[in-house]
């Protein structure tokens, strides 16, 4: 196996594919990437066995064919440290991977391709095209929500569901609820599609997406979603669990309307919070006559009150909040005016933007 490429052609895609690699391996491999030229293409592969990366990069000049696996980290870390427009050249020689730049020379460790394990084939059944920034926003609008470890192990993703040509993201932890959605120029599925994407698997497909402009390929299986996009190719199993009726979630009796302005409400939640409670996050609001007064507090009997005019003229109302779940809702929504839904001092506010109902967030009160 031998070939020249230059930095600027190898590295980002090796940065981006790399992303898969889990950092705590159970198999010596899955701490490697998948080197593998083939008629002129040399293909670059990470798995986790959850998730897989993958891309194609044309060779020009002379190569041979052949197949290795090499350390991800070190090789990443190798190609950002040359310096100058030097090509690498890559030979692999009995065992060991040599690279060579300018007056550099690196051998690396390898282990054979045969030990490196393939995500097992999937049939997909249903596939689209979609924008990719309209896929990176559904992501975005909802993934802070995923819950992290969590027992329940369907909530350690987002559950994506295609219906028609309706397109719908949500993420719950248990203690908020995130929801987005968004709509195809041409229907794709007659019947309801629902597939709870792993954490990582969100995350990473969050980096692909942020790389190009244009649509990708988005498949989904029974087990599997797959998104290509140009000669990234990315694959995750699903997660095999009911996720929460989320329907059942949002309220839908909201007595109270508050209508404020986003960012002077985020810059007000940010002054609060610097004295809350660190370990609980929580903070008082009170409602009454268009002025909302944000009340924080601390064990070192610290205090803090910033009031905010909004408009409001429905009866007085106290209530609790997780400051860090109402900053995450705002920082999420992108229009000038937020409109928060209130029940009682016991219910949940559904917090959306003030002009479309594209995106919801519900967020549990707390006691103070």
């Amino acid at each position: 196996m031998k070939f020249t490429v230059s930095k600027e052609d190898l590295l980002a895609p090796l940065q981006l594919v790399s992303g898969a690699v889990e950092k705590r391996q159970t198999l010596p491999v899955l701490a490697n990437l998948l080197l593998k030229i083939e008629n002129g293409l040399l293909t670059v592969t990470a798995t986790d066995l959850e998730i897989e990366m993958t891309t194609k990069l044309k060779l020009e000049g002379e190569y041979l064919e052949g197949d290795i696996t090499v350390p991800a980290r070190k090789l990443v870390d190798i190609c950002k440290s040359l310096s100058g427009n030097h090509p690498i050249d890559i030979v692999l020689e009995e065992s060991r991977l040599k690279l060579s730049s300018g007056k550099s020379r690196f051998s690396l460790s390898t282990i054979a391709a045969q030990e490196f394990p393939n995500i097992e084939e999937a049939v997909f059944n249903l596939g689209f095209e979609i924008e990719t920034a309209q896929l990176k926003e559904l992501f975005d609008k909802t993934q802070f929500a995923m819950a992290h470890q969590d027992v329940r192990y369907y909530l350690n993703g987002m559950l994506l569901e295609v219906n028609n040509s309706n397109i719908v993201s949500v993420a719950t932890d248990g203690h908020r609820l995130a929801l987005s959605k968004t709509q195809l120029d041409q229907p794709v599925s007659e019947e309801l599609v629902q597939a709870i994407i792993p954490r990582k698997g969100i995350i990473e497909a969050g980096k692909l997406l942020s790389t190009s402009d244009g649509s990708c390929k988005l498949e989904l299986s029974t087990n599997h979603i797959r998104i290509s996009l140009g000669e990234f190719v990315f694959t995750s199993k699903l997660i095999d669990g009911r996720f929460p009726d989320y329907d059942k979630v949002l309220p839908r009796n909201a007595q109270r309307l508050m209508v404020a302005t986003k960012d002077t409400l985020k810059d007000a939640f940010s002054r609060a919070s610097i004295l809350c409670n660190e370990k609980f996050r929580g903070v008082r609001l009170n409602l009454v006559n268009n002025q909302l007064s944000i009340h924080a507090n601390n064990p070192e009997q610290e205090e803090a009150q910033i009031d905010v005019d909004v408009d409001y003229s429905e009866e007085e109302l106290e209530i609790g909040f997780n400051v860090g779940y109402l900053l995450d809702a705002l920082n999420a929504i992108k229009s000038e005016n937020v409109r928060f839904n209130l029940g009682d001092s016991n219910s949940s506010v559904l917090i959306e933007n003030a002009d479309s109902g594209d995106s919801l967030y519900v967020v549990m009160p707390m006691r103070l």
